[in-house]
């Protein structure tokens, strides 16, 4: 297993395969596990990097998570690409990933490749993002198939994990502080916008947010299922697995 230093504690990762590197950031209260059984799908084409953001999977764990979670993991993001010397790598971010490979590819540009994000809000979190996430989070804790997935993901302390997890996201969305602090037209690297209009754990009006933020980009583009459950890169995987070969 393999370890880096971020902050005097240790984030784990992988490397696997060869080819063009295409690193996998993982949404929240899952870890870099929620990637194996797709692996196969994209090890012919890349070489696949995995981390666990600080206090998910095996990499170590905090008090608390941050307000900016996502913003904060995209410092992880750039620390484990400048650990590893890569200076071209692909994204593909899921869920609170896709927020984290925004936030990378506005802050290191030089470092990035092309852009895949999917399965997120958009530009803003929804109105009621909060509420729902409260009662969805209630709800998973006490679902049996819910809960086999966070302690695969996470292991024993898996509740402890999702709480700080929930605490984060909750009082993000309560400050009503902007999610990024750059802008769209910032990113010049291309970048392909993914999700399912039948997603439930994403507002209405997918379409709109993702034509929102491609307006302000150079080389954006999207590809919206009419069905498939949160996130599509698992729920439509062999899909979303040629969408991003013929991408990159």
């Amino acid at each position: 297993m393999s370890y880096f230093k971020y902050q005097s504690k240790n984030i784990f990762y992988q490397v696997i395969g060869e080819g063009e590197p295409l690193l996998f950031l993982h949404g929240d209260t899952a870890s870099s596990k929620m990637f194996e059984m797709i692996l196969p799908l994209y090890q012919d084409c890349f070489q696949c990097i995995l981390i666990d953001f600080l206090g998910n999977g095996q990499s170590d764990r905090v008090k608390e998570f941050p307000i900016q979670l996502w913003e904060d993991q995209d410092l992880q993001t750039i620390a484990l690409l400048e650990h590893l010397s890569y200076d071209r790598v692909h994204l593909l971010g899921t869920s609170g990933g896709a927020y984290v490979a925004l936030h990378v590819v506005m802050k290191k540009p030089e470092l990035i490749g092309k852009v895949i994000a999917d399965s997120f809000d958009g530009r803003t979190l929804r109105e009621g993002f909060a509420d729902d996430l409260l009662a969805e989070r209630n709800f998973s804790i006490k679902d049996a198939d819910a809960k086999l997935f966070y302690e695969w993901c996470q292991g024993e302390d898996w509740l402890s994990v999702v709480e700080a997890n929930t605490r984060s996201l909750v009082s993000l969305a309560q400050s009503q502080e902007p999610l990024f602090h750059d802008s769209f037209e910032s990113i010049k690297n291309p970048l392909l916008l993914i999700g399912s209009l039948n997603d439930e754990m994403l507002g209405q009006n997918l379409k709109d947010e993702f034509d929102d933020i491609l307006k302000d980009v150079m080389h954006g583009s999207s590809y919206l299922f009419k069905d498939g459950q949160h996130p599509t890169v698992l729920s439509r995987a062999e899909e979303v697995a040629q969408i991003v070969k013929d991408f990159i």
